[in-house]
């Protein structure tokens, strides 16, 4: 059954739109007509006489935030072409472009003021004004936004994507995880909050209430980092199944129709999906704090819990294969495989061999093919995960997240996801990292090394 949560964000953007009436009525001036929601050419230069009111800083803060809530309130209020064009007008008016900053240095450089005169300077217009938000209503909430559409806007505006990382520092001071809060969302919760759990889940779609609930249940656990001037809404969370040993399926893990077991006499706890909430967040990292806590509260509240992993998915991996088979053909495989080839293909061998077999509907369930690409595509998948680039780190970017935290690759698993996108994406393997709580320095320190860590049977896999 679908779940209807299509209006979610409209009830967000009205959320915001209201809290910027309210807001902008405290300022004490007449701001004029309303701009016109495609921002026709005609209405650009009232728009920057706003922007400038705004800078030039006449009048006290509830002017000032006024002034900003009128600007965000018309910005809400505009077609996706009129907040196309004053996205564009923010970024290229009142960004920073490298001659004008290099002529704030010089100007410096030519006086007697501090260091920190410069870097106040050097401060683009646009985060400036974008700043003041964080003292309006809201505010918060419409910067993230923003800076969402900016970054999607980048793509084909360059003053867009420069203003976008400029955005970047301003949100990782208001977003430091010292000012997050942690908290178990339960089935309590209310219909608004898990509607938004439904349409952020990134790694495995929640289908029906039936799927939600199991997720909720008394032997499952969901946490999330929320900020204080964004209550309603979550940062990122991460879902979380107490089980007895490594899971290594996710259809099981997840089968609603599953008995429910006791918390109490779990051993285990697997960390099955993790999910960022904010696109306008990109680039600030919360996911590494949030397994850690995440552990350190499970350790206290159910102390039999003795291992931490994740079942996680390998999105690149059949690409990956994919690409070793068409480029390096029968030099992908040892003569060990292409010998263990032939019993189970028509005339092809080698490389060609494994292409026809991956091709066959539903291949994994002929169990003389399964015996056969097993071994093959294990060995694919324990080099590929254990594999760094230049630069030292994991060509698996969801590796390089959980190595990045201290975690080791510690399991492969066979068909551990074949569901279409599972298939798609990994040819069904998936792989459990482990949080050895006491390791989690030392493993990180390793990384940073360019080291990847891994179990045994793992680096016995990549050996093939």
């Amino acid at each position: 059954m679908a779940l209807p949560f299509s209006d979610t964000v409209d009830r967000t953007l009205e959320r915001l739109r209201s809290a910027f009436v309210e807001t902008a009525r405290g300022a004490r001036e007449v701001v004029g007509a309303p701009l016109r929601t495609d921002l026709p050419d005609d209405d650009i230069p009232r728009l920057k006489t706003r922007i400038d009111a705004y800078l030039e800083g006449k009048g006290g803060e509830t002017a000032q935030r006024g002034r900003a809530a009128e600007l965000g309130q018309a910005y809400l209020s505009m077609s996706p072409t009129g907040r196309r064009k004053f996205l564009t007008v923010l970024a290229s008016d009142y960004g920073l472009t490298r001659e004008a900053a290099a002529a704030t240095v010089e100007r410096w450089r030519s006086s007697k003021e501090p260091p920190r005169a410069l870097a106040k300077a050097l401060e683009p217009p646009a985060v400036r004004l974008l700043r003041e938000f964080v003292g309006v209503p809201q505010g918060v909430k419409f910067v993230v936004d923003l800076r969402a559409e900016l970054l999607a806007l980048g793509k084909s505006e360059p003053s867009a994507r420069a203003l976008s990382e400029d955005l970047r520092p301003l949100l990782g001071s208001w977003f430091d995880v010292g000012f997050l809060d942690l908290v178990r969302i339960d089935w309590r919760a209310s219909a608004a909050l898990l509607e938004k759990l439904v349409a952020y889940e990134a790694v495995h779609a929640i289908r029906s209430w039936r799927d939600l609930k199991n997720r909720l249940d008394s032997d499952r656990r969901c946490f999330a980092f929320f900020h204080p001037r964004m209550p309603d809404e979550p940062l990122i969370f991460v879902e979380v199944a107490l089980v007895n040993g490594m899971a290594g399926n996710v259809q099981r893990l997840l089968d609603a129709r599953a008995e429910t077991h006791d918390p109490k006499q779990a051993n285990t706890a697997i960390f099955y999906s993790i999910s960022n909430c904010q696109q306008g967040l990109a680039g600030i990292s919360f996911g590494n704090f949030l397994i850690k806590r995440v552990a350190e509260q499970l350790a206290r509240e159910l102390p039999n819990i003795k291992d931490f992993a994740t079942l996680s998915p390998i999105p690149g991996l059949r690409a990956h294969i994919d690409g070793r088979l068409k480029t390096e053909g029968d030099a992908a495989l040892t003569p060990a495989e292409i010998a263990s080839l032939q019993p189970v293909t028509d005339g092809a061998s080698g490389a060609a061999a494994v292409r026809l077999l991956l091709d066959r509907p539903a291949w994994w369930d002929v169990l003389a093919i399964d015996k056969a690409l097993r071994p093959i595509l294990s060995r694919f998948a324990a080099r590929f995960l254990t594999s760094t680039d230049d630069k030292g780190r994991a060509v698996d970017r969801v590796a390089h997240f959980h190595l990045g935290n201290g975690a080791i690759v510690e399991r492969l698993n066979w068909l551990a996801d074949t569901s279409a996108n599972g298939l798609k994406q990994s040819y069904g393997m998936m792989v459990n990292y482990r949080y050895k709580l006491s390791d989690v320095d030392a493993n990180h320190e390793a990384y940073a090394t360019g080291k990847v860590v891994a179990s045994r049977e793992v680096r016995a896999a990549a050996k093939g």
